[in-house]
């Protein structure tokens, strides 16, 4: 089967070619025309996005204010579960001993990669020395000095994650030339509003985004640099690498290709035990922590394998390990079965979507901020709102369902939700996903109804290997 992309001139318009986004612009006059030239204004798509973002964040920063202003004190405050404003951020800074100013990984374990524990160790004494300075005007008064601290210590992290969130935007609206409006798709995201501050997700899914932009922009050096950096903060990165060989494997000049792919793995190694290795030398055993941890940890919340064991407790063993792993391997043969046989070359984009869907879909945890992993990686897999709403009403509903849970395990005199309903949750969040999953599989089988297929853009983009570069620079097309 051969497809030929429709060549079309300027960007994508979302009002023109998407069938939601058409029929809700009729209330404004209908959609972007076909001959009309966009006016150059200063207000862009990616400034629009970035601009969105800022406000999602701050609403996102006020949810949080609840909370904030108690400082997370005590894991058994009922009101922080029915405020939906819990944050690991706050409670490590006290749990992992950042408040008594001990070294993460030396002096106190801390479960976390090296790349994420740097930048609690880094944030930790700006927290107390801001604290200190100007304390009685950034948080609550009467606090205890360790909870006022932690919360200083949440509005660092907080910003931070905003820069990164911001960060993540910008990639995915220029990741693809033609499709910048991209970008407030993820800007305008409920799971963004949601998540954000909830852990350091942001960190890997900003390395990860612009390692993506890289490839797009035929720096494989780079690109693989940013997914070691990005692996050495969560370890989902990673899977990048193996997405890159699938689509180099399937590429018209395959060795030129492998050759690029090549280049990218090594960058991440490189990168990755640039940051790894010295501090596995100076502190083993909290440098092996991280691993340990995830090992030997059971079935945990979120997860599919905890939604089975509410369901049916006798149906799996305490642990779940031997499927996890078989459960891994069957979904990742299946990726690279599709990948192999795909009509034209797959983009990169939708599969790494679906590997890192996958692992989350057999991971033995399935926290609220992992699918922040997924949000840049949909948008530019399958850019269209009635899908990715679908998806994300799922991940509201279930970060509603978790913090309620959560409360009722703490407090279980006065249950905010039952052991059911919470599995519930997490299948509707499953059946979320997959909604996804078909789509983008779709995509891949049918690349005529692939929305980022119908732009051939001038530059490389996610769609294959840095190679195509050359082919448009040689004035060949890129396939699709």
């Amino acid at each position: 089967m051969s497809v030929t992309p429709q060549r079309r001139e300027g960007s994508a318009a979302p009002s023109r070619e998407d069938p939601l986004v058409a029929a809700m612009s009729e209330v404004v006059g209908g959609p972007f025309g076909r001959r009309a030239a966009a006016p150059r204004r200063w207000w862009g798509p990616l400034r629009i996005a970035l601009a969105v973002a800022v406000v999602v964040l701050a609403l996102g920063l006020l949810a949080d204010q609840p909370c904030r202003a108690g400082g997370w004190a005590d894991r058994a405050d009922r009101s922080m579960w029915t405020s939906l404003c819990y944050s690991d951020v706050a409670f490590l800074y006290r749990e992992r001993g950042f408040a008594e100013g001990l070294l993460a990984y030396r002096d106190s374990l801390l479960e976390y990669p090296v790349l994420t524990g740097a930048v609690m160790q880094a944030t930790a004494p700006l927290a107390a020395l801001l604290t200190d300075w100007f304390g009685a005007v950034r948080v609550t008064p009467g606090l205890a000095p360790d909870v006022a601290e932690s919360v200083t210590f949440f509005d660092l992290t907080a910003t931070l994650m905003a820069v990164c969130a911001l960060g993540v935007v910008a990639a995915t609206a220029r990741t693809e030339r033609r499709r910048p409006w991209d970008g407030l798709l993820v800007a305008a995201s409920p799971v963004l509003l949601l998540s954000a501050n909830v852990n350091w997700d942001l960190l890997a899914v900003l390395l990860t985004s612009l390692a993506l932009l890289a490839w797009s922009r035929d720096r494989p050096v780079l690109t693989g640099v940013l997914i070691g950096l990005g692996t050495a903060a969560k370890l989902y990165p990673v899977l990048l690498l193996g997405v890159m060989v699938l689509v180099a494997l399937r590429s018209p000049e395959r060795r030129a290709a492998l050759r690029d792919t090549g280049l990218a793995v090594a960058g991440a190694v490189v990168a990755w035990c640039a940051v790894n290795l010295p501090v596995a030398w100076w502190a083993p055993t909290g440098w092996r922590e991280f691993f340990t941890f995830n090992v030997d940890r059971a079935a945990d919340f979120g997860s599919t394998w905890y939604a089975l064991g509410l369901l049916a407790p006798d149906l799996l063993p305490e642990q779940v390990d031997d499927l996890v792993v078989v459960s891994a391997a069957v979904l990742l043969v299946l990726i690279a079965a599709l990948a192999l046989t795909a009509p034209v070359p797959p983009r990169v984009a939708p599969l790494a979507f679906l590997a890192v869907a996958a692992f989350l879909l057999v991971n033995k945890v399935w926290s609220p901020q992992y699918s922040l992993w997924l949000l840049p990686l949909a948008v530019l897999a399958r850019p269209r709102v009635r899908d990715l709403a679908l998806w994300q009403a799922a991940e509201v509903v279930y970060f509603v369902c978790v913090w309620r849970y959560l409360g009722t395990l703490y407090d279980p005199s006065a249950p905010l939700i039952s052991n059911d309903q919470y599995a519930l949750a997490i299948v509707l969040r499953i059946a979320g996903l997959l909604w996804l999953v078909v789509m983008v599989v779709r995509d891949i089988r049918h690349p005529e109804e692939d929305p980022v297929r119908r732009y051939v853009t001038p530059s490389p983009s996610p769609a294959g290997p840095p190679v195509a570069a050359a082919r448009h620079r040689r004035g060949g097309t890129e396939p699709a």
